[in-house]
């Protein structure tokens, strides 16, 4: 029964390996890529063979010989005797023990060089840089392309000299050619000349390898910078070139040996190959390290220094950012303040990672409807002008709960519906003004949507059958009587499964035995599998690191999902090494599942060199290449010809809508905190480092600042053109002095590719670094500061502490950091949401906090028009003294009142719940609820009376607490 057992087995790994190929090849052709898949198909199956085939070639070969030079007289010992057993059990074997194990090698070691597809295809079609490295002087593309390639082959040859090495001496000592015990030689002249001539090629392998370590020193960590320091240059170079002159002499040692009996001519090359290792390699570099390098570490690294600030910045493409004075002079007088006001257009107050909440509540109509947590920002043109927008599709997130059945889940609940967008700006009372949306879609705005399905989304499922005859979809509900429009899906998405054939072989790869025996599958039906967005171009472009956060558009009437892709290497000499995953890391990727996480990659070169788009209908990938002078992406484009569209071809519905991606501007800033120092004695001394501040929402502690996209008007440059100086969509951040808390630099990256007439312009993807003063007295504050004058305030105590009572949470949105008037306006939207167990929670927009200046004026109001005006209502030409709050001017007597009737009756409350008298808590809560009241009816008539003074009485020190 063993063979046929085993045969069995054979036939259902080979059946199971064939499907995966199968529908995996199918798929690539359902999306037009699957020249992509036969040729990384083809390059595994290539290094597969090659590498295993020369590992089983060259240990067979060596295992051969050694067979074959076995002596022919063994002296009788106890050692042979023992060998004689294992002799007796393998020789009748052998050739079927040697085929099994060399199979068994060749596989393992094909299935690790089969990994490395990437590096042998890049290596043959390899693109020129136009830029040498300043050691070696060879172009960049040497270590991008060439050096990680030589570095595999010096590894499989490695690999397969130590094996035959091992194997040869395991076949000479089981067949008496070598001897551990015993009187005379302990190796025949024929094992001694096989291993001699092995191990001598070992060592040219060796002599090999210590020339070619000389251009890694370009990655070496040895110094205060990555790159080669003086130590690598001045004593680890020369000791590797020795080193390599060493083992030539060793190899001519060891062949010598051929000719010569006894070992001395291995021992003596085996003792100098290591002595000279440690003493040259190791020895040696430490001290220089410690008797020339530390004692004046500055002027012996400064050269060196240099060279890894100038390629960390031309690896990151931040090498033309210069930071630019900012700041010193803010604007104080009330009478320009509020006309510069009147330019001061599309601060976004809905913050999409807070209104996820209120869409899900407004716009889910049905259960079985869910929007992600994390909400995305484009920029749409209404009335006019084009607007920053906060957007999402209404994606299906299963069948309901009670409806459950293959059926269901597979063929009628297949996809999701709409796409739904709000003005980022503009609100409709407290919630937000959509202008696209509802079921069937509505359309108040523009562009219209013409295909609002979702077949392939963020939470597509697993795999859906769609398309049959006669096949009813749910499309959309209509009205509140269950009732529903139908549809059946017409596009070209998705493979057809109405053959016998195709459901066994999706049946085998989803292990689902209804693909096979289901009646409800009818002929042209067409099953969607591999529908995320980021799966979709990853298996497309798997060349390709993609950005964490896609996000949907309307093109054409259609949704289209764009997925920024990156070119990465970690080859680039000199250059800063980056974690992608920490680099990356913030508020939003550790709290929200809806971005995607980078994985633990390092990389010390980055390019934004790909924007993709899938059709939320179809599923049609389009790859354009976007970064037209990137090497690395030149170098993919020839090997996967014709998947990639040139920068021209991008529609120009679409170029409007694309924009600077978070996660390279995240990268970017990271490396920027340091390397916007351009000096190598600066650098050295590490003074002028930043940080990335934390998000200074008190629940986000000691996570970072997320970047924010939206549009702001920057300071002109010098000898800009006019239209410069309008306002750009934009992605911003802030920096902090390190381990301080105080506003260092501002950092914006222009994010739009087209103008307000929707024609391209070339200012897209300029980093602009506005530098702060850093004098103490002018020094701006940063996000925790502001966001603590915020909370500290007397009057935002006095609006939001009403909002803050038992039954409602507030909710803060994004701190924005906005240049203005010579100075820096800080606006922050605060949301309410009920906590009532018996409520629909869901954050409503309650007050807009600003702060503008060095100085503690801040201004609590509904809206942001009306807290500007409280803002700038007197002349700031005098800058408070530290530790003022608030703004100056009397609370009138009705805000007073209600502020004093509130802290008595809270007062009230808290004696009658310390005894637990019910009746008085319940007398005290009425009142509370009375001055509640009477507070926002006065804070109301305040904020309508012009000029009206913001209150400055702070509560009492119960409703402090309270608060």
């Amino acid at each position: 029964m063993l063979p046929v057992l085993v045969t069995l087995a054979v036939l259902l790994i080979a059946f199971m390996v064939f499907t995966a190929i199968w529908t995996d090849l199918l798929w690539y052709r359902s999306v037009g890529f699957s020249s992509v898949y036969t040729t990384r198909l083809l390059a595994r199956t290539v290094l597969f063979a090659g590498a295993g085939l020369l590992m089983a070639l060259v240990v067979g070969a060596n295992v051969v010989i050694a067979y074959r030079l076995r002596p022919a007289y063994r002296p009788l010992s106890v050692e042979q005797r023992g060998l004689e057993r294992y002799r007796e059990v393998i020789d009748p074997r052998r050739r079927l023990i040697t085929v099994v194990s060399l199979g068994l090698l060749a596989v393992l070691t094909g299935s690790s060089v089969s990994g490395r597809w990437q590096v042998w295809l890049a290596f043959l079609n390899r693109t020129p840089f136009g830029q040498v490295d300043p050691q070696f002087h060879k172009d960049i593309s040497f270590y991008v392309f060439t050096y990680p390639f030589l570095r595999l082959v010096l590894g499989v040859v490695f690999a397969t000299a130590i094996l035959s090495i091992l194997a040869a001496a395991m076949v000479h000592y089981l067949y008496g050619g070598l001897r551990i015990q015993g009187a005379g030689d302990k190796a025949s002249p024929a094992a001694r000349a096989h291993l001699s001539v092995l191990v001598g090629l070992f060592v040219l392998l060796k002599a090999f390898a210590y020339w070619f370590d000389r251009y890694g020193l370009v990655h070496s960590e040895r110094g205060v910078t990555t790159g080669a320091s003086y130590t690598d240059v001045n004593a680890l170079l020369p000791a590797k070139t020795i080193l390599a002159v060493i083992a030539l002499i060793c190899v001519v040692m060891f062949f010598g040996n051929i000719v010569r009996r006894g070992m001395m001519l291995p021992g003596v090359a085996l003792i100098l190959l290591v002595l000279s290792a440690v003493l040259l390699g190791g020895l040696y570099p430490l001290l220089i390290q410690q008797f020339q390098v530390r004692p004046d570490e500055l002027a012996k690294e400064r050269r060196y220094i240099q060279r890894n600030i100038d390629a960390t910045r031309a690896a990151y493409g931040v090498q033309d950012v210069r930071p630019e004075p900012y700041g010193a002079t803010p604007e104080r007088n009330a009478a320009k303040l509020n006309a510069e006001k009147k330019n001061l257009t599309g601060v976004r107050l809905l913050d999409p990672t807070v209104v996820g909440p209120t869409f899900q509540q407004l716009q889910q109509f049905r259960e079985f409807y869910r929007f992600p947590d994390t909400l995305d920002v484009d920029r749409y043109r209404s009335q006019g002008r084009t607007e920053d927008s906060v957007v999402a599709v209404r994606e299906l997130s299963g069948a309901p709960s009670d409806q459950k059945g293959w059926v269901k889940d597979r063929l009628i609940y297949t996809h999701g519906y709409g796409f739904v967008r709000a003005s980022g700006d503009t609100l409709d009372a407290d919630k937000p003004l959509f202008l696209q949306s509802d079921v069937p879609q509505r359309q108040d705005g523009s562009p219209a949507v013409t295909r609002p399905q979702i077949y392939f989304g963020e939470r597509s499922a697993h795999y859906s059958i769609v398309g049959g005859e006669g096949q009813r979809e749910l499309d959309f509900p209509k009205g509140s009587a269950g009732e529903q429009a139908d549809t059946t899906y017409s596009g070209s998405g998705g493979v057809p499964i109405d053959s016998f054939f195709n459901k066994l072989m999706f049946a085998a790869r989803f292990q689902d035995k209804n693909l096979l025996l289901s009646g409800a599958i009818k002929k042209k039906a067409r099953i969607l599998y591999n529908r995320t967005p980021r799966q979709m171009v990853q298996r497309a472009a798997p060349w390709l690191t993609l950005d964490g956060n896609p996000y949907p558009t309307v093109v054409d009437g259609r949704i289209l999902w764009v997925v920024d892709g990156y070119t990465t290497s970690s080859g680039y000499p000199y250059a800063e090494t980056v974690g992608l995953k920490d680099a990356t890391r913030d508020t939003i990727t550790d709290t929200r599942s809806a971005v995607a996480r980078q994985s633990d990659q390092h990389v010390n070169y980055l390019r934004n060199s790909i924007k993709a788009t899938v059709d939320a209908y179809d599923g049609t990938v389009r790859l354009y290449q976007w970064d037209e002078d990137d090497p690395v992406a030149k170098t993919w484009m020839k090997v996967f010809k014709g998947t990639v569209q040139p920068k021209s071809a991008i529609p120009a519905g679409l170029l409007g809508h694309l924009r600077y991606p978070e996660d390279l501007f995240k990268v970017q800033r990271r490396i920027l905190a340091k390397y916007h120092v351009t000096q190598a004695d600066s650098f050295y001394n590490g003074q002028g480092f930043w940080d990335v501040p934390e998000d200074p929402n008190p629940v986000n502690k000691g996570k970072t600042q997320p970047p924010y996209y939206l549009t702001l008007r920057l300071p002109k440059e010098a000898g800009a053109a006019p239209q410069d100086d309008a306002p750009r969509f934009s992605l911003t951040s802030t920096f902090t002095p390190r381990n301080q808390r105080f506003l260092a630099a501002f950092l914006a990256a222009d994010s739009a590719p087209t103008d307000d007439a929707g024609r391209p312009r070339a200012g897209y993807g300029k980093l602009r670094l506005l530098e702060m003063p850093s004098a103490e007295q002018a020094r701006p504050q940063g996000p925790g500061q502001v966001q603590n004058a915020f909370e500290s305030n007397n009057a935002v105590k006095t609006v939001l502490f009403p909002q803050r009572g038992t039954g409602t949470e507030t909710k803060l949105g994004n701190l924005l950091t906005l240049p203005f008037a010579g100075g820096l306006l800080y606006v922050e939207p605060v949301f309410a949401q009920s906590t009532q167990s018996n409520a629909t929670p869901y954050p409503t927009l309650q007050q807009v906090l600003v702060k503008y200046g060095n100085g503690n004026e801040v201004a609590v109001a509904k809206t942001l028009d009306a807290a500007l005006k409280q803002l700038f209502q007197g002349d700031l030409s005098a800058a408070p003294k530290p530790g003022e709050q608030g703004r100056p001017g009397a609370v009138s007597p009705q805000l007073q009142q209600a502020i004093d009737d509130l802290n008595k009756a809270l007062a009230d409350f808290k004696t009658a719940q310390s005894k637990s008298d019910y009746t008085a808590m319940g007398d005290a809560w009425k009142r509370i609820e009375e001055a509640q009241k009477a507070l926002a009816a006065a804070r109301d008539a305040a904020a309508k009376a012009p000029a009206s003074p913001a209150p400055s009485a702070s509560p009492s020190p119960s409703a402090s607490k309270t608060n």
